[in-house]
């Protein structure tokens, strides 16, 4: 027996699972384009992380995060991606798993997310790497 449409991933009931997609792919065909972009906005990553953790620990989504999560690990592997490219990934997977209106966020021009950013805006945070790299290899 052949399968003609692949299994459903964890998250594809989720609002943004077309996105949590193009992270994963993204992240295994472009893993140096995501080394390269790296925000490194330790202390906000830190906050926003724990945020976003927050916003799902003990829902449905908590599991959802951890096969999301392991997938990150799998594409970053096949795609030898650096533990830097791995985290903004994973932040970005992360923030659209915890936050349902966030994916529009993928879209907005750098300036308009780093004044998010500054205001402290968590899924700002975690999705800038992942707005980046996606608009440079569309």
């Amino acid at each position: 027996m052949t399968l003609t449409t692949p299994l459903p991933t964890a998250w594809a009931h989720l609002p943004n699972a077309k996105h949590i997609d193009r992270i994963l792919s993204s992240l295994e065909t472009n893993p140096e384009k995501w080394a390269a972009a790296w925000s490194g906005y330790a202390r906000s990553l830190s906050a926003a992380w724990d945020a976003a953790r927050y916003a799902i620990r003990g829902t449905a989504r908590d599991i959802v995060w951890e096969e999301a999560h392991g997938c990150t690990w799998e594409a970053a592997i096949r795609g030898t991606a650096e533990n830097k490219a791995l985290d903004e990934a994973s932040g970005a997977i992360l923030a659209l798993i915890a936050w349902d209106d966030c994916a529009h966020m993928l879209d907005l021009a750098e300036a308009t997310l780093s004044e998010l950013r500054a205001a402290g805006n968590h899924p700002a945070i975690l999705l800038s790497t992942a707005a980046s790299v996606l608009k440079e290899t569309k």
